[in-house]
């Protein structure tokens, strides 16, 4: 079945391209299974809140938290399988070495934007995680329960646009090795 995701179903230019890509899969398949322990927490809190009178503090932040983590992470997974949003409709009429050379400069405008906005979410987690003399102090959502998860999803924000920088990265190598090759031949 083409919407489930196993690495026999991948067509070869969905599979993961090199050891960070197939490390972002298979984590990325393995986490996805909190998707299902945030429906289980959810319902538990419709029951208690609406069944027994009881509602939790700490249900809806802990969903949002785990939902808007594995949000973040499907950007590098997406880019990991080659799942990632492009224009197709000029994509898929070019020839290909036209197409590795769009993809080439995607590579160079996703390292810029990556970098751009990994130096942006490093000021956002530096503000969230220090005072302004440099103790931790990790933000807190402000709410009755008060977990840290503002700074920590923060934190995700940043670790995951670094990795997709080296995705990006390693991606422009692979493409232009393939290019290379093709003259070569």
């Amino acid at each position: 079945m083409k919407d489930e995701i196993h690495p026999q179903t991948l067509d070869s230019s969905e599979q993961p391209r090199n050891a960070l890509d197939r490390l972002i899969y298979w984590f990325g398949n393995l986490i996805s299974l909190l998707f299902i322990f945030t429906v289980g927490i959810s319902f538990y809190e419709v029951l208690m809140r609406y069944i027994f009178n009881a509602p939790t503090i700490w249900v809806h932040e802990t969903a949002s938290f785990l939902g808007g983590c594995l949000f973040v992470y499907g950007g590098i997974y997406a880019l990991a399988i080659n799942k990632h949003v492009r224009v197709v409709l000029i994509y898929d009429i070019v020839s290909d070495t036209t197409r590795r050379w769009l993809n080439v400069f995607h590579h160079i405008m996703g390292l810029m934007f990556t970098s751009l906005l990994s130096w942006a979410a490093y000021q956002m987690v530096q503000d969230s995680w220090f005072t302004p003399f440099g103790d931790l102090r990790l933000e807190t959502s402000g709410s009755a329960w008060d977990p840290v998860f503002p700074a920590l999803v923060k934190g995700m924000i940043f670790a995951t646009l670094c990795i997709m920088f080296v995705q990006f990265f390693l991606h422009l190598i692979q493409e232009l090795n393939g290019l290379r090759k093709r003259k070569d031949v």
